[in-house]
């Protein structure tokens, strides 16, 4: 089915203060879970130049997913049309894709520990490069718990994990493209000296 997701990002350097807070408002906690994702696209890259995303995860299911930019999109926040299926064979589905001119892109990986209130989701999300809190629900509520959280507004990020991956390549001259906590596992990397660059800001 699709949906329409909403979301922005804050990154966070204190975890465990995060989720006690969330607990606090009410939040409950689901798993944490290990992903691994394949982003796919044609031998054109044209999912990449149209900003949409083909994506296989696997965590302990395997899940399908097609994102592109809606019509009509509020500034403020990631907003993306989503369609997304579950199957229940990774290596087939990441098979069939590439019969159908497919090819795998990059892989990119993060441990993800979801909590909820109601219909809003809170992710924390280790990437290799740094920690994360995404918000996902609709725009009024993103910006309550924003509040309620104590988070700052200006310092959300509304790119995606690819995108501040790709800045964070481009200065610091990395040699690879897949986001892989092997591929960081020497690499000392501040990421509150890029925090600047990838906050939305007054938007």
């Amino acid at each position: 089915m699709e949906q329409l997701e909403t979301e922005v990002k804050y990154y966070i350097t204190d975890i465990n203060a995060l989720r006690n807070r969330l607990i606090s408002l009410g939040a409950h906690a689901g798993k944490n879970l290990f992903e691994v994702n394949i982003r796919f696209d044609d031998k054109n890259k044209t999912l990449f130049t149209n900003k949409s995303l083909l994506r296989l995860r696997k965590d302990e299911k395997t899940t399908l997913t097609f994102k592109l930019q809606p019509k009509a999109r509020d500034s403020r926040f990631k907003t993306l049309k989503e369609y997304e299926i579950e199957t229940n064979d990774f290596a087939t589905t990441c098979h069939i894709l590439e019969l159908l001119g497919f090819v795998q892109e990059q892989i990119y990986e993060k441990w993800r520990e979801t909590l909820t209130i109601g219909s809003t989701s809170f992710c924390i999300d280790k990437m290799p490069y740094g920690n994360f809190l995404e918000i996902e629900g609709s725009s009024e509520e993103i910006i309550k718990y924003t509040s309620l959280l104590g988070l700052d507004w200006k310092k959300r990020i509304v790119l995606n994990y690819l995108e501040m991956f790709e800045i964070l390549k481009e200065s610091l001259n990395f040699p690879f493209s897949d986001v892989t906590f092997d591929n960081f596992n020497n690499i000392m990397l501040d990421f509150s000296e890029y925090h600047s660059i990838v906050a939305a800001g007054d938007l």
